[in-house]
């Protein structure tokens, strides 16, 4: 039997990168995927290669109103939810220097706003038993220079995550994280870098990562696939780190 047949689950940033991933790995585990993300045309694209039993659903996590309309159009389709993917995220760096209110905004409406709110939405149509599922990143262990505020956001996540598992437990609903380090996603093609800048990141990075390399969306998946599934049934409350060894040096 397939890991996760006739679940239902939502994923958000899901039109590229590890959300991507993540909904054909659990369409191919018998899920009926809601793939959501704030780009109506790569959304389009995305639907021409999935396969299975899946609808799209275009929202931007930053605005209230989206996270209640995502959770409207799942429900509508599909009914009660067992999943709740919430992986949308941005990363632009900014050093300390250069901070403004408009990229501190930015950022924890996505990261941290966004999946509260999305959560919230969420609960009352989520299935006693079920499990949410958050993308945080080692960031907010290491200190990474340059990410200050996107590590602060993270860090946010991860205490709000803490007490999440807390006040579900009545309804045996599982809470836990992933925490990948260093994965090739488009994620740092949208950082307004060159080319060249984030090749030398990349190799920068890869050097300080035991395994050597940059990890795939795919190897995130199967993690998304594992802590969503009944394989972890006894997990909750956790943050897992999918990063090579990263954070543990």
């Amino acid at each position: 039997m397939k890991k996760l047949e006739n679940k239902v689950a939502v994923i958000t940033g899901a039109n590229s990168g590890i959300g991507l991933a993540t909904a054909k790995l659990y369409l191919q585990e018998g899920a009926k995927v809601v793939v959501s993300g704030r780009r109506q045309e790569a959304l389009d694209e995305v639907a021409k290669e999935l396969e299975g039993d899946f609808i799209t659903v275009k929202a931007d996590v930053s605005k209230p109103e989206d996270n209640k309309h995502l959770i409207q159009e799942a429900t509508n389709k599909y009914g009660k939810i067992d999943v709740l993917f919430l992986n949308a995220g941005i990363a632009p760096p900014t050093p300390t220097t250069d901070i403004t209110v408009d990229h501190y905004t930015e950022i924890f409406d996505i990261n941290v706003k966004g999946p509260i709110i999305a959560a919230k939405e969420a609960l009352p149509h989520i299935n006693d038993g079920g499990t949410i599922l958050f993308t945080n990143s080692i960031v907010h262990q290491k200190g990474f220079e340059g990410y200050g505020i996107y590590s602060a956001s993270k860090g946010a996540l991860r205490a709000y995550q803490r007490v999440l598992t807390s006040e579900v437990k009545s309804r045996g609903i599982r809470v836990n994280a992933i925490a990948p380090g260093p994965i090739e996603t488009p994620i740092y093609g949208k950082m307004g870098l060159s080319e060249d800048v984030i090749e030398e990141m990349g190799k920068s990075f890869a050097e300080q990562v035991p395994l050597g390399r940059f990890g795939t969306s795919e190897e995130i998946a199967k993690s998304a696939l594992f802590l969503a599934s009944e394989d972890a049934s006894y997990i909750n409350g956790v943050e897992l780190e999918v990063d090579g060894g990263l954070s543990q040096i």
